[in-house]
Formats: C-alpha cells, sequence, structure tokens
C-alpha cells in the first residue's frame, strides 16, 4: 500500500513540474527582432531593457543604415519591427507590401549639427557664410554618411546645397556607411569636420559641436516605424505600443531626440 501511494505521489509531482514548465513556456513571450537606424542606438537600448523588464519579453536589435535595413527587410531577413530614419525607405518597403500599413506611426524626430574632434580649438562656426565652414575644413574632409542613400548623407546634402557649399565640397567628403561611421571619422581625427545628427554628437564625448543646420535647411528628419507584414501581430503589439508610451518619450527626450507630441 506504502509502494502504491509512494508511486501516485510521484506521478501527481511530475505531473505538476510538467504543467508548471508548459505554464512557463506560454507565459514567456517569443522573442521579437528590431531592425533599426543606428543613430537610435542609445535610447532604443534603453527602451528595450524596459520593455524587458516589463513584460518579459526579449527585444533583439539590429543597428545600420536605413537603407542598408530597407533592403535587408526586402530580400525576406527576419525582422519584426523596422525603425527608419526617414520616410523614403519606410515607404519604399511600404510600396512593396513588405510593411503593415496600418501600424505605422511616426516615432521621433532629429536635428542635424556639424562637428570636430573635441580636443580641437575650433569655435563656434556660423553657416551663413560658407567662406568660413570651408576654412575650418582646409585640405582635410568633411565626413558624412553616404549622400546617395543613407538619410544622414542625404540631409546633409540638402543642406550643403541650401548653404551654397555642396559645390566646393563634393569631391572632398568622407562617405560612410551610416552615421556612427561618419562621426568615429571625426572622433578618431581622421576628419576635421563631419555632420552627424545631434543625437550621435550628445552620445560621443570624443565630438563636439560648432553649429546647427537650420531645419529649413533640409527635409524633416523623422523617424517612422511599422510592423513587418510577415511577422506575427501579437508578439509584436505589446512592444509598438510601448514605444508610443511616454516613458519611452523621456528616454527620446533625454537622448536628444525631438518629440513629436
Amino acid at each position: 500500500m506504502a509502494k502504491v501511494f509512494s508511486l501516485l505521489l510521484m506521478l501527481c509531482m511530475s505531473c505538476s513540474i510538467s504543467e508548471a514548465m508548459a505554464a512557463d513556456k506560454v507565459a514567456t513571450p517569443p522573442r521579437i527582432t528590431v531592425f533599426a537606424a543606428a543613430s537610435l542606438k542609445e535610447s532604443l537600448d534603453a527602451v528595450s531593457r524596459q520593455w524587458e523588464k516589463k513584460s518579459g519579453q526579449k527585444v533583439v536589435i539590429s543597428y545600420a543604415a536605413s537603407s542598408a535595413l530597407a533592403k535587408q527587410i526586402e530580400q525576406g531577413a527576419p525582422a519584426d519591427i523596422f525603425i527608419s530614419a526617414d520616410g523614403e525607405w519606410m515607404d519604399y518597403l511600404q510600396s512593396r507590401n513588405k510593411i503593415d500599413v496600418d501600424t505605422r506611426f511616426n516615432l521621433v524626430g532629429n536635428r542635424l549639427v556639424l562637428i570636430v574632434p573635441a580636443a580641437s580649438k575650433q569655435a563656434s562656426i556660423s553657416l551663413k557664410k560658407p567662406d568660413a565652414f570651408l576654412k575650418t575644413l582646409g585640405d582635410g574632409r568633411l565626413a558624412v554618411a553616404e549622400t546617395g542613400s543613407v538619410p544622414a548623407g542625404r540631409y546633409a546634402k540638402q543642406s550643403l546645397i541650401k548653404m551654397k557649399a555642396w559645390d566646393d565640397v563634393s569631391g572632398r567628403l568622407a562617405q560612410a556607411e551610416n552615421v556612427r561611421a561618419a562621426m568615429a571619422f571625426v572622433a578618431r581625427g581622421e576628419s576635421p569636420l563631419g555632420i552627424v545628427y545631434a543625437t550621435d554628437a550628445i552620445a560621443e564625448p570624443k565630438v563636439r559641436v560648432v553649429a546647427a543646420f537650420a531645419d529649413a535647411s533640409h527635409d524633416a528628419i523623422i523617424y517612422p516605424v511599422a510592423r513587418v507584414a510577415t511577422t506575427n501581430a501579437e508578439s509584436t503589439g505589446g512592444f509598438m505600443k510601448f514605444l508610443r508610451s511616454s516613458e519611452t518619450q523621456v528616454i527620446f527626450k533625454r537622448a536628444g531626440f525631438t518629440l513629436l507630441r
């Protein structure tokens, strides 16, 4: 009788453990993958950490130029959410039915600034005077993100055209694959000047801002978000909603982004 009781007890314990393990699997949300513009790194890392604490859901983020990420998504890369540094690359995916347009919204904005190495003795520069800008550049190269496709590079080109400096510097650019790589040229002292987002300059202590480009000199810098069309709406819905919360807005504002609402 004692043996039968022991067997029954072990069976009940085994069932309880199995049920607990099954419940744990159900309770743990599936991991999601976010493809995001390189300039979002510090702030989006902070946002994802907060979300993991709240929900238990793991968020993996791949950072690169918006152009490169959009092309990867188009080719079937396993992304769940896309955050671009401009509307054009989101439009590119939307026109190819690669995103769920109903989930698309604008997250934050940014500003464009001119930077020098932190150790530079260069004072502030007036962008209304191209000659002062060119004198500071000297024989060096201007560090920018690739101007043909990367959002930060396209914004930079627009501003340089507006200030009538493009013709003088277009052959003297140090173009990089994304805005963070462009900033690295300046941080290492390889370029005397660079054009990056204001948030990038805040994140890198080895550079210093010497001028800010007028918002009217380039297209509005807006970061749109959308769910990739092939992914599960339920698994991404919570994080998408969290991106719009006041809690995340505080994080983005602290990083130097402009709030849109």
